[in-house]
């Protein structure tokens, strides 16, 4: 239920770049003005999911993410009520600001109910993928029959996810257990802010991609707005299968060295997406999304091993600050498309994986908990420390 619950969630998220084509075509924005809406999702995401992190650190706040989730979705649905921009960015900020409100309580009830499981947190993420992935092909339908004016029809997944998320909550695992063991760690600051750089690349890659991404789709392939809703599905789709190979990676080569292989595997991955011809470019789409994807819950694993004292603060990061601000850069990749092409502001972001690999070479496993708890300070015998690692 909290996967189905987060796959409600970040269908707004994904819907965000499939709303894109139908405010250039219908409302004749520019790129620039484009990317400023998909800033909107990203902006207060950016900034506020780390609060939010802290916050569930110091209290157990499992309203949330029912609430969350109605908030990510009443952005979305007055998203194309007003025809004026001003309106239209402020909704899609709301939304980004529920979205950010909900992923640090739920990666934390989540890590409660998995034991810190690479595996199980996998299934957590592969949630949020299905949601992306289910976006283009929920919005394109809707706004191609009723145009931007028919978006209230897109708060369905919300009304779903907050009734999910609601029976969720009531079942949950509470979360004295696993605050007794993160009490018990020590936290590795260091290796978390070289872990944060290298989602942060990860960041501006994707939002790079999936901002202009529907456009050159359409551009190269020569066809309509299904052309580009079909690229959004394969990012994304691909973006599941990937979750899944990231879990199982984990567990055999480390989570390490599976990030590492990951983004050495993107850089060839975007440079195809950005130089293939025709509908070529559908296979390195998906080649990118494996690449990009395996190490998603991978990172936020990683991201709370090493900030075992602030579970919270370490998912609100990984899930917010370093995923999103990568939203930060989509007007500068507007600007160059343009200047220029779509295809030539895609360029610049063959380099950006290149550089998370050079990043990731820098980070080591974890030591396991145990090794690294203080004498003295054992669980009582009834609260087990959930184990982090197979």
């Amino acid at each position: 239920m909290l996967s189905a619950g987060h796959a409600c969630v970040d269908v707004y998220q994904g819907a965000v770049p499939a709303i894109v084509p139908f405010l250039v075509t219908g409302r004749h924005y520019s790129y620039v003005a484009a990317s400023g809406i998909v800033l909107a999702a990203t902006l207060l995401s950016s900034v506020v999911q780390p609060a939010f992190g802290m916050l569930t650190d110091r209290w157990a706040m499992p309203w949330l993410v029912p609430a969350a989730t109605g908030v990510a979705g009443l952005g979305v649905a007055l998203s194309g009520v007003s025809d004026a921009y001003a309106p239209t960015w402020a909704a899609i900020a709301l939304s980004g600001l529920g979205v950010a409100a909900y992923h640090p309580e739920s990666a934390r009830v989540a890590r409660a109910l998995t034991g810190g499981d690479h595996a199980g947190m996998s299934w957590f993420s592969l949630g949020g993928n299905i949601g992306f992935a289910a976006a283009p092909l929920l919005v394109t339908p809707v706004l191609a029959a009723g145009g931007l004016h028919a978006t209230p029809w897109l708060a369905a997944p919300a009304v779903l996810g907050t009734a999910l998320s609601l029976t969720a909550m009531r079942r949950r695992t509470t979360g004295a257990a696993a605050r007794k063991s993160a009490a018990d760690g020590r936290d590795d600051w260091p290796m978390f802010v070289r872990l944060s750089l290298v989602v942060l690349c990860r960041s501006v890659v994707f939002f790079g991609l999936s901002t202009l991404l529907a456009v050159v789709a359409r551009q190269r392939t020569g066809g309509g707005a299904d052309a580009g809703a079909v690229a959004l599905f394969v990012l994304f789709a691909g973006g599941a299968a990937g979750t899944v190979l990231g879990g199982r990676l984990a567990a055999t080569l480390g989570r390490v060295r599976s990030l590492r292989a990951s983004y050495l595997l993107a850089v060839p991955a975007v440079a195809g997406v950005a130089l293939a011809p025709s509908y070529t470019i559908y296979a390195f789409v998906a080649l990118t999304a494996i690449a990009l994807y395996t190490p998603f819950s991978i990172q936020v694993t990683l991201g709370q091993d090493y900030l075992p004292r602030r579970v919270g603060t370490a998912s609100g990061v990984t899930l917010g600050l370093a995923v999103s601000a990568g939203g930060v850069v989509s007007p500068a990749v507007g600007a160059l498309a343009d200047a220029a092409s779509p295809r030539a502001a895609l360029l610049p972001l063959i380099a950006v994986p290149a550089v998370a690999w050079l990043l990731a070479r820098l980070l080591r496993e974890p030591a396991p908990l145990e090794a690294a708890a203080p004498p003295h300070q054992d669980a009582a015998p009834d609260a087990p420390r959930p184990s982090l690692h197979r």
